[in-house]
């Protein structure tokens, strides 16, 4: 088996001190369980057992307890969760903590890409600051059950103001700081919000790009904003609309450092984060205070072992759903998060490094992508810096490559750190499949669903398969599923429970070797039949940038009159590297050899860049459009607009 596909050999094993030590094997001993493999039956058999024992490891408190634990009797579609309870995350995120120790921990260190940019916030200046937030809301006339739009750049108040609307009882609606003003009003518009909570604008590689102006179309467009609430950034001066738009420290500042929780239901809303669909319009997927941030904090405490006296960063932006999952995870475990705000690669190219050693994380988080763009620099730039701190690597966001993964292994990990693989989505709140500390990791690899995910890899009549691709699925619902989308019931449905009885299909192609390792090879909407063929666009993919010419890759399928479809390849080159026939035509054979002569790329071309979303999935669907000359859809997500046209000019 071709380790391009999945597969290979194991470079990392746990230590005994490292199984010992973890909160997965704590948790384990605590509940008598004597195995991983008896956690992950009896977590996706004795659903109500397991998940009460997560609430319990998390110490989540109630102001009333909840009847029962989980309720099927509208489907497993529609399950619901702590039946009867009342309780507020953030009062488990913040107030909880206020009698204790960890009151004067550090919550959040915040480093803007100007130099000398730094704030940090212990547990009670958060807790202080949330509070305000409150108030600030009440004193604007928004309730429980409104919605407020957070279109803002990675700072503190971000934070702020995403626990300070779940301590108000009201809605949080995470938009991508990227945005345009369509996407932005058409996600206000459809969520109803009342307020906009922005900035003035923020600085990338050393320029303003400002936010004010975005936010202000976006709002002309929607008849629910009454109120625009505006953070200082740049310090500027900007369009001003009396009696509507408000400034941050002069709002929110005033008001009392005392606020009331609101003592909502477990199921009631707490959040709507929009994925974008390949068509029609944006997915709304809703969360509850019992849903998303237990997901997320048992995804931290199980697979990343994440700790109080741990510090992560994870790079992401808060429309992405890993911005809130970093809010809301790490403050429910009472550890150290960390934002940044800017390029990382400005002003030079360690700064993602360099802002590692320098706010000492421990537990670090990228996209492959970010792994793919930062290792053609090589190894000099990590070696400036002292990463001891670190104890824990992880990714998300795209499938792995062998040779980006080994790189990360080797040059920032020294071979002795993991790689936590973690992938799942805006509707999971997490991870379907993660590492851990317990199982040793092949490159590329997860060790298997987390615990309490019922996930199974099936063909195409839904039997399960091992040692071969096929699609993702999970078999019973789990705390984190989302509760359908806003407003949409029917789509929830036919996007996730049509294919199969009771089982959701996540659209994912995955793999399960001889040694029980789990692979995610891309999205299955992204697959690639060629005479009958099927062929992940990862695989391909992996090939190419195997090559040392190639930085990055992105395979597609287009139309062919005789074998249905044909492999389409574009490349971006390292820097020295220069597009030539004769590097064309040794890409193509070197595809050919590793799959198969009948997989040899029928096109493969050169751009300088690949079109992508803020937090580094590359749009395969977009490239498509763009080669074919089709609609691309929504491209509300993408950072790098002109990516578009160079598929199109691609030689």
């Amino acid at each position: 088996m071709e380790e391009s596909r999945f597969g290979g050999e194991i470079l990392w094993r746990p230590s005994e001190q490292d199984v010992a030590g973890s909160r997965l094997k704590r948790f384990m001993d605590r509940n008598g369980v004597q195995n991983l493999e008896e956690l992950q039956r009896r977590s996706t058999e004795q659903l109500e057992w397991f998940w009460g024992a997560v609430l319990d490891e998390l110490g989540i408190e109630f102001y009333q307890p909840y009847s029962r634990l989980l309720d099927l009797s509208r489907g497993k579609p529609w399950a619901r969760w702590c039946v009867d309870g009342k309780m507020n995350i953030a009062h488990n995120c913040l107030d909880k903590w206020m009698g204790t120790p960890a009151r004067d921990r550090v919550a959040l260190r915040w480093e803007g890409e100007e130099k000398g940019q730094t704030r940090i916030l212990t547990y009670a200046e958060l807790y202080r600051e949330v509070n305000r937030f409150t108030n600030a809301l009440r004193s604007l006339g928004i309730k429980k059950g409104d919605t407020v739009g957070l279109f803002m750049p990675m700072v503190p108040d971000v934070a702020v103001a995403l626990l300070g609307t779940a301590k108000l009882g009201a809605i949080a609606l995470p938009l991508f700081s990227g945005y345009g003003a369509a996407a932005v009003a058409s996600r206000l518009a459809d969520a109803e919000a009342k307020v906009l909570v922005t900035a003035d604008g923020f600085y990338r590689r050393g320029q303003e790009v400002l936010m004010k102006p975005i936010a202000d179309e976006a709002v002309s467009q929607v008849h629910s904003v009454r109120h625009l609430v505006v953070a200082r950034r740049l310090g500027k001066e900007i369009p001003w609309t009396r009696d509507r738009d408000h400034w941050w420290d002069e709002l929110i500042h005033r008001q009392p450092d005392h606020a009331e929780t609101e003592r909502t239901e477990a199921e009631d809303p707490l959040m709507i984060i929009y994925t974008s669909g390949t068509t029609g319009r944006p997915k709304g997927a809703l969360h509850t205070h019992c849903g998303f941030p237990i997901k997320a904090a048992q995804d931290m405490a199980h697979g990343l072992d994440l700790r109080e006296s741990d510090t992560l960063y994870w790079v992401t932006d808060i429309g992405w759903m890993m911005g809130p999952w970093e809010i809301f995870g790490a403050a429910l475990l009472g550890a150290t998060m960390v934002f940044y705000d800017g390029a990382l690669d400005y002003p030079d190219i360690d700064r993602l490094w360099s802002l590692a050693a320098r706010h000492a994380v421990t537990v670090l988080g990228v996209s492959p992508t970010l792994v793919r763009l930062l290792m053609r620099y090589g190894a000099e730039p990590v070696s400036r810096h002292d990463l001891s701190k670190l104890r824990i690597l992880a990714s998300t966001g795209e499938p792995w490559n062998p040779d980006p993964w080994r790189w990360f292994f080797e040059t920032v990990g020294k071979g002795r750190l993991p790689i936590i693989n973690y992938s799942g989505g805006t509707e999971i709140s997490g991870g379907l499949v993660m590492g851990n500390l317990l199982t040793p990791l092949k490159p590329c690899a997860f060790s298997g669903p987390v615990p309490g995910i019922a996930a199974d890899v099936v063909d195409e009549q839904g039997h399960p398969v091992r040692n071969q691709v096929g699609e993702l699925v999970v078999r019973e619902p789990w705390i984190g599923m989302t509760r359908g989308f806003w407003k949409d019931p029917d789509r929830y449905i036919q996007t996730y429970w049509s294919r199969f009885p009771d089982t959701w299909v996540h659209g994912d192609w995955a793999a399960i070797d001889e040694d029980g390792l789990w692979y995610i090879l891309g999205r299955s909407d992204d697959t690639i039949k060629i005479a009958g063929k099927r062929l992940g666009p990862a695989e391909a993919e992996s090939v190419l940038v195997g090559h040392p010419a190639v930085s990055e890759a992105a395979a597609i399928g287009i139309p062919d009159p005789i074998k249905g479809e044909a492999l389409a390849c574009f490349c971006v080159l390292k820097p020295g590297q220069r597009p030539s026939e004769e590097l064309r035509e040794d890409l193509r054979k070197l595809v050919a050899q590793h799959l198969g002569r009948p997989l040899k790329p029928e096109t493969l071309r050169f751009v300088a860049e690949l079109p992508k979303t803020r937090n580094a999935k590359v749009m395969r669907r977009v490239i498509r459009a763009a080669y074919l000359g089709m609609d691309p859809g929504d491209l509300s997500a993408l950072e790098n607009p002109g990516a578009v046209d160079e598929i199109q000019k691609a030689t």
